[in-house]
């Protein structure tokens, strides 16, 4: 049973904001204190190497979304992708498992920003509360993420465009920041320093495995980017760029990675990595001091880190709130979570409620939310599973569907990424793995799923036909039939022939 009704929200997001929105969700704080633990586990090559390969992954995973969020700029986003496809049940499962991961990346953010004050002023802790699972919690400590958490759950409120402001200035920071230690790396380091570390393993054999060890960490550091489908009504843009600028901010968050895993490399030897590894653990950091020659440039970094966790929080918040509310469109969970804000239609409940759990989730500790955002990650590549699939689905059931930005080989790219969205999830559930769950993450999925089962039988008892309302949105202009300036154009035929040429020659591979 389907529905339609013309969009409530503001088209206010421009290419720049979606851009900067995807961006910061997938550059957090991991690329200040994991730089030196990707090093010691691939080498400097072999590490940046093995973000190129995790960045391919999520490549193929993007695509799917690029074409299926340009041919349903609908909010909600996988929500709209996987009940076309897949119908009510399989929309409510992948819906609600986005939900997971968007939620507990925020819960988990607002735990890390204060940790990160810690490094910058060694002596905020004040006023010991109590432990939990071997975690000191301080009333300082609480108290700012408390705050941070209500000023961005208020901005989000305001209005969406108050939040991609925000976005946009944070996001400069980091990449200014990280720029910095690039640009000092190749004027003050030195490639003697590699040697030794280019890449770990005796032979050719195990250097690759241990590429291959890091690639099969890294697509977990992308995850962000499919918040633009979670805001697709709320942009203002052409629907075919909105598919050229996911693919972009994923190809972005590769470089950015990369590029900074080989400054680290480049002003430090494997024995100052191993002591910073030891020490701070803040391994980009001392980097940059050393590339500079003055600890103060350390902090520039952390501020940078701090930016990224901002900036990774509002995407989350944005993306978290427009899935809730396109379930709570369909009737899937209450309707309470549909309401918009009288004044900036901002979903405001769903904000609310999520603002909430941030605000709560500091009282129980950091370590409680690494398991939870563990958890959340399992969450998200489950719906990249789906998504994936939804794509292959559709190219065969609406073959004639309108699609704005359309994948050339799509079997190949749809195949692609059902396998390495599955291979994500296989991961989380092998003991002993890189990304393997452990009791206490699977105990938090298990709680999960059963809340959704619970969701899913009040609501469909009490919603009856109502339930799986799949609400399409009619608009008075066709957004598919605007065209980008002259300049756009060329840019998008070169954009769309190198992504074609790239394709085919992996297909051919």
């Amino acid at each position: 049973m389907n529905n339609q009704k013309k969009s409530e929200f503001d088209k206010v997001f421009s290419s720049w904001d979606i851009l900067v929105i995807a961006f910061g969700a997938m550059i957090g704080w991991g690329w200040v204190v994991s730089s030196g633990g990707w090093i010691e586990s691939g080498g400097v090559l072999g590490a940046a190497l093995g973000f190129v390969i995790g960045g391919i992954m999520i490549f193929f995973i993007g695509l799917t979304y690029a074409e299926l969020t340009a041919a349903m700029p609908q909010c909600g986003g996988e929500h709209v992708f996987s009940h076309r496809a897949m119908g009510a049940t399989g929309s409510f499962v992948c819906t609600w498992a986005i939900i997971l991961g968007y939620v507990s990346v925020a819960c988990f953010e607002a735990c890390a920003f204060p940790t990160i004050i810690s490094y910058l002023w060694p002596g905020f802790l004040k006023g010991y509360m109590y432990t939990v699972a071997g975690f000191d919690i301080y009333a300082s400590w609480v108290f700012v993420a408390v705050l941070v958490a209500f000023l961005i759950t208020a901005i989000n409120i305001i209005g969406a465009k108050t939040a991609a402001i925000l976005q946009t200035v944070l996001t400069v920071i980091i990449g200014g920041a990280g720029i910095m230690l690039i640009v000092a790396s190749v004027i003050n380091g030195d490639t003697a320093n590699l040697e030794g570390q280019m890449f770990v393993g005796e032979s050719t054999g195990s250097m690759f495995k241990a590429i291959l060890g890091v690639a099969a960490v890294t697509p977990f550091y992308f995850i962000g980017f499919d918040v633009i489908p979670q805001a697709a009504e709320e942009i203002n843009v052409p629907l075919k760029k909105i598919g050229k600028m996911l693919i972009l901010s994923v190809v972005l968050a590769v470089a950015f990675y990369a590029l900074v895993i080989i400054a680290v490399g480049l002003v430090m030897t494997p024995e100052e990595i191993v002591a910073s590894q030891g020490g701070s653990g803040l391994v980009t950091a001392d980097a940059m001091a050393a590339a500079f020659g003055t600890p103060v440039m350390a902090k520039v970094i952390i501020v940078g880190g701090m930016c990224g966790i901002i900036t990774s929080w509002n995407s989350f918040m944005i993306g978290g709130s427009r899935a809730m509310y396109s379930m709570a469109e369909s009737y899937m969970i209450p309707k309470f979570f549909a309401k918009l804000h009288p004044k900036s239609k901002t979903p405001v409940n769903a904000l609310c409620l999520i603002g909430l759990l941030t605000m709560l989730a500091p009282f129980a500790g950091r370590s409680m939310l690494v398991w939870i955002a563990d958890a959340g990650n399992f969450g998200c590549c489950v719906a990249y599973c789906m998504v994936s699939l939804s794509f292959l689905i559709l190219r065969k059931k609406e073959p004639d569907m309108e699609r704005p930005y359309k994948v050339g080989p799509y079997k190949f790219v749809g195949v692609m990424a059902v396998a390495m969205s599955g291979f994500m999830v296989i991961m989380y559930c092998i003991p002993g793995s890189a990304a393997g769950l452990v009791a206490q993450e699977w105990f938090m999925v298990g709680g999960w799923s059963l809340l959704g089962i619970i969701f899913y039988g009040i609501c469909k008892s009490k919603y009856q036909e109502k339930f799986g309302l799949l609400v399409e949105i009619i608009s008075d202009e066709d957004a598919s039939t605007l065209m980008p300036e002259a300049d756009d154009e060329e840019l998008d035929r070169a954009i769309d022939l190198a992504i074609d040429k790239v394709l085919v020659r992996m297909a051919m591979a």
